[in-house]
C-alpha cells in the first residue's frame, strides 16, 4: 500500500471533519515518478479541541509514527484545526532550494 494512503487511513483515526494529503515529493530534490516522501497535511477535528499547536502536532506525528521511518516519510507539513478555526484553505508550502530546475 502506497506511503499516502496509509497516512491517510492514520489520520482518519482522528475523526477529521476535514482532511487533506498532499504528496509534495515532485517539489524536492532527488523527485523521480512514484517517490512519497514530502507530504503536507490538512487536518481539521474536534480531537484538537484545547490543544496548543504543539500538541496538534504531537497527536498527528503519533498516529503516522510507523511512518516517519528512514526510507519513508521524510517531511510532514501539519495544518491542524479544529472546526471553528478552519477558513477552507491552508498556507502554501514554501519552494524547496533543492527542487528540480524546469
Amino acid at each position: 500500500m502506497k506511503l499516502e494512503q496509509q497516512l491517510i487511513e492514520r489520520l482518519q483515526t482522528l475523526a477529521p471533519s476535514h482532511l487533506e494529503v498532499i504528496n509534495e515529493s515532485a517539489g524536492h530534490g532527488g523527485y523521480f515518478p512514484g517517490k512519497e516522501s514530502h507530504f503536507k497535511v490538512i487536518v481539521v477535528s474536534d480531537a484538537f479541541q484545547g490543544l496548543r499547536l504543539v500538541q496538534r502536532h504531537q497527536k498527528i506525528y503519533a498516529v503516522a509514527a510507523e511512518l516517519m521511518s528512514p526510507g519513508q516519510i521524510h517531511a510532514l507539513a501539519i495544518h491542524a484545526y479544529v472546526p471553528s478555526e478552519w477558513q477552507g484553505q491552508a498556507p502554501a508550502s514554501p519552494e524547496c532550494a533543492h527542487a528540480p530546475k524546469p
